[in-house]
């Protein structure tokens, strides 16, 4: 999980955690994240007043959002 996302950069690796999403995603794109949990940031997103998205591309070039919680970073 990612507390503070003001330190990523874009471009950076990130992985999804498929415990943390909940069911608003297509199971199309639950299925690209099973097989291949780690994304690409390429920005942000702001989902409401408390929170940022993080706007990331899957393996097959979708972009996507997911929040905080949803991701993780690799080291």
């Amino acid at each position: 999980m990612i507390k503070d996302s003001t330190n990523l950069k874009k471009g950076q690796n990130l992985r999804v955690d498929i415990n943390e999403l909940k069911d608003r995603l297509p199971d199309y794109i639950l299925e690209i994240i099973r097989e291949e949990p780690v994304v690409k940031l390429v920005g942000y997103k702001m989902v409401d007043g408390n929170q940022f998205g993080l706007v990331v591309k899957l393996t097959n070039g979708e972009i996507n959002w997911f929040f905080e919680n949803e991701l993780s970073e690799i080291m």
